[in-house]
């Protein structure tokens, strides 16, 4: 009977570990960061980079900078800033890479439009307009219909190729194209033509207003990322004196670099928001 009880006791100890170590993977803030990364893995285009892959990066980078950054000052607290700039750097590239395919795709899509427009009039069914586009379309979309054209041959599933396409491209543009595909594969006949020429007009016309604006504000970035540079480049230079090396080392000085890394920190996110434009929100099924 006592080895009964221990059994059940055993049993449902490890039954209650299990769904707290379930709820704390699924936690609400761990989800949030996981997915914005995965979003923007997808979003970047990247061949074979996943989430582990770009967190790798971001770790390997940060610890060799803070290495090489005290090697040469010999100052701890620099080093460790040095380390969480470093760590943040593959991010921010996978970020730069996403957003220029994103103007990429967003500059590409009224070609691409326009291209359907054509082939439909000449009498090719959409499904063959759009794998027509592997081959004559813009060159950033290539890539993404000749994946259309391969999944539509192999299920003939015309909506699990469009579903293909949406998740390949991973772009807010793209999946308002593709639901106007689904409505223009649904309705058909005569209204077709009118769906693919009034989304061709509305793509233009957003691509043209978003590149003026960008266009305007872009001094604000460069302000920003000045205001940021200024400082740690004038601390690099003043950490070839000795007696600098020697007050930095200390705890005031670790104190100040702290702060002002906090200041610089908080001054950068202001001006970016001061200068960023609303981000589109995807259109997922």
């Amino acid at each position: 009977m006592g080895a009964l009880v221990g059994l059940l006791f055993g049993v449902g100890g490890v039954l209650v570990f299990l769904a707290i170590t379930a709820k704390s993977n699924q936690s609400p803030v761990q989800s949030r960061a996981v997915g914005r990364l995965q979003r923007l893995v997808d979003a970047s285009g990247v061949p074979r980079l996943t989430v582990g892959r770009l967190l790798f990066a971001s770790m390997s980078v940060g610890a060799v900078l803070a290495l090489l950054v005290l090697i040469v000052t010999t100052v701890p607290m620099a080093a460790l800033l040095a380390g969480f700039v470093g760590s943040a750097v593959p991010i921010l590239l996978t970020r730069r890479r996403a957003r220029l395919r994103q103007r990429a795709l967003r500059t590409a899509w009224p070609d691409a439009v326009d291209a359907l427009v054509s082939a439909v009039r000449a009498g090719m069914a959409l499904p063959e307009a759009l794998a027509d586009l592997a081959r004559n379309g813009p060159e950033p979309l290539r890539v993404a219909f000749a994946m259309f054209a391969s999944e539509y041959r192999a299920t003939g599933s015309f909506a699990h190729a469009l579903d293909t396409l949406q998740n390949f491209l991973a772009d807010p543009v793209a999946d308002r194209v593709v639901a106007s595909m689904r409505i223009a594969r649904q309705v058909g006949g005569t209204d077709l033509g009118t769906v693919l020429r009034t989304l061709s007009a509305l793509l233009r016309e957003d691509a043209r207003t978003r590149g003026e604006i960008e266009a305007r504000q872009s001094w604000t970035v460069s302000a920003a990322r000045l205001s940021v540079a200024a400082p740690w480049i004038t601390l690099a230079l003043l950490c070839t004196r000795p007696e600098a090396v020697a007050a930095y080392r200390s705890t005031a000085g670790a104190v100040v670099i702290a702060a002002a890394a906090v200041l610089s920190l908080a001054a950068y996110r202001v001006m970016l928001a001061i200068g960023k434009l609303p981000i589109e929100s995807r259109m997922l099924r």
